[in-house]
């Protein structure tokens, strides 16, 4: 059985992303933030039946849990299969990129981008044990710096100083992680789950967490000989699901 680990897993997309993996026969480990949320989270997964659940404590913007969860990980499996890099915030709409506060933009930073590095780095000695390691990275559209100077897109008003381009600076670094790894085993995407109506955009979203936790899904069950260092929206590009970076 595969096992894989899901920051920001207790809701949203992150939540379905566990289902739908357990369904298909993955071990899954549910970080969270909140202990109670998490725990509840894992209740509800049980009462559907899919008890290969674990719940983590994780805030990815405080380093001191990630350490935290590693060490408690190494109590728990030998290697890790997959790492999906979830939790992210937003710092709330609007952002209007010349009077956003740099406090907003150092923790939207915080969170987006240095703390899915030092989750990436605390857990890559346990991925590298696993016959086919993965990681993804779950990003946004609204990263892509080709589509955002487009005025045909159809997200081109959608522009902000902290949120798009934090995830700019993930896909970024996942470009930079994926070219370090092409010799490896190692898998290492970005994914976009497309405009999702969640409490993350109060549900103004065009579509569901089914469909978004899909997208990721698929990014993870990828065969062996699959892409590596790439950037998936089918959102952006419907037919192939290769976006623009």
């Amino acid at each position: 059985m595969k096992t894989v680990l899901i920051t920001g897993a207790n809701k949203s997309i992150g939540f379905e992303t566990a289902r739908q993996l357990l369904k298909d026969n993955y071990y899954v480990y549910l970080g969270c933030r909140d202990i109670n949320r998490g725990l509840d989270a894992i209740k509800q997964l049980n009462d559907e039946g899919l008890t290969a659940v674990e719940f983590i404590e994780i805030d990815i913007s405080k380093p001191e849990t990630i350490h935290a969860a590693r060490e408690i990980m190494d109590g728990k499996t030998q290697s890790l299969d997959v790492l999906i890099n979830n939790a992210g915030i937003s710092g709330g709409f609007p952002q209007p990129p010349s009077t956003i506060s740099i406090d907003t933009m150092r923790d939207v930073f915080e969170t987006n981008f240095f703390g899915t590095i030092q989750v990436t780095n605390a857990f890559m000695d346990l991925l590298e044990r696993s016959a086919s390691p993965r990681i993804v990275n779950v990003t946004s559209g609204l990263a892509s710096l080709t589509l955002h100077n487009d005025p045909n897109w159809k997200y081109y008003p959608f522009k902000g100083g902290a949120y798009g381009p934090s995830k700019t600076a993930l896909n970024a670094y996942t470009i930079a992680l994926a070219y370090e790894l092409r010799d490896t085993k190692f898998k290492v995407n970005a994914v976009d789950p497309g405009y999702t109506a969640t409490d993350f955009n109060h549900h103004r979203g065009t579509s569901d967490v089914s469909t978004a936790a899909g997208h990721v899904v698929r990014v993870v069950t990828m065969p062996n000989d699959g892409p590596t260092g790439q950037y998936f929206s089918w959102d952006n590009s419907p037919e192939t699901g290769i976006s623009p970076w």
